[in-house]
């Protein structure tokens, strides 16, 4: 009996239903570094994965980076469910909007190789897996499904999925996806964290790293002055804007209805939450400075009434 896995392959992180790690990849070669966490060991060569992120990279067939990544991840969602390391998976996969159709069968072929079972050793343990089948679905457009509610109680809806790179919109029409509608901005949260380091950098002259900056805009301790907090939270809000106002521009009115938000995290089921337009609402929802855009630090599904 195989098992169903889903795996999120994002730029800024790997995503399972039970974990999360950057989506950074280091190669060592044929020498063994000196760290065991996240070392992959394959085909003769050692990897230690979830070491800061992706570069952005269009095509991810252009290398093995995202395969070895789906490997460790694989792993880890086998030993946070308590299963054998020798199994057969079923691995569910995700691909933006705008270019589904195009890189479907060129990410499956990817993911799907011909030499089964794959070996390979993950933190010491050795695994062997064979991967069955490999499914790719529409990002964001599958986390709704799990909440048809919403298609039943509103005709229109905005489909919006944050990821590390891109923001992909789309509306659905009585539950169907309107697929001439979809859009693909580069405003992910990779361009906000980016833009708040270089702003701290300029006033300040300090170099903030991801996670301190994460952190931040969580409302989660970092220490640091208030003056670079404050500069965090300012550029938090003006990414918000811009983000919101793109979006208006991509042809999608957000002032006509209040928002609703379907909020998906890893190891969780998806909660819907009702938002006015305002940005003091969705920092409310979620408790902190900026997450009712982003509610954490990998994709988010937000509908919105359009």
């Amino acid at each position: 009996m195989s098992i169903i896995i889903g795996i999120d392959h994002g730029y800024y992180a790997i995503k399972t239903a039970h974990c999360s790690f950057p989506a950074g990849l280091t190669s060592y070669g044929e020498h063994e570094p000196y760290t065991r966490q996240g070392l992959l060991e394959f085909g003769g060569c050692f990897f230690v994965c979830g070491s800061g992120r992706q570069p952005i990279q269009r095509d991810k067939t252009i290398n093995d980076n995202y395969y070895l990544l789906t490997l460790a991840a694989i792993a880890k969602e086998i030993r946070q469910r308590g299963l054998p390391p020798e199994c057969s998976v079923r691995i569910a996969a995700g691909l933006p909007l705008t270019s589904f159709g195009r890189d479907k069968p060129k990410f499956k072929d990817y993911l799907l190789r011909s030499k089964q079972p794959v070996n390979f050793r993950f933190e010491g343990v050795e695994y062997s897996i064979t991967i069955e089948e490999v499914a790719i679905f529409p990002q964001g457009y599958a986390a709704l499904m799990t909440e048809t509610g919403l298609l039943q109680d509103e005709p229109s809806m905005l489909l919006m999925d944050l990821g590390g790179w891109t923001v992909d919109l789309m509306r659905i029409d009585n539950a169907i996806p309107a697929a001439d509608t979809a859009h693909s901005l580069e405003l992910g949260m990779i361009r906000c964290v980016d833009d708040i380091r270089e702003q701290v950098r300029r006033e300040t002259g300090l170099s903030l790293t991801d996670a301190q900056i994460e952190n931040m805009l969580a409302g989660q301790p970092c220490t640091v002055s208030d003056t670079v907090r404050d500069i965090v939270n300012k550029q938090g809000r003006k990414y918000t804007e811009h983000l919101l106002s793109a979006t208006m521009e991509a042809g999608f009115d957000l002032h006509a209805m209040p928002m609703k938000v379907l909020i998906v995290e890893p190891g969780k089921y998806p909660r819907e939450a009702d938002i006015e337009h305002t940005l003091e609402a969705e920092q409310a929802v979620v408790g902190g400075t900026i997450e009712a855009v982003y509610p954490w630090r990998d994709s988010a599904c937000i509908v919105c009434n359009a």
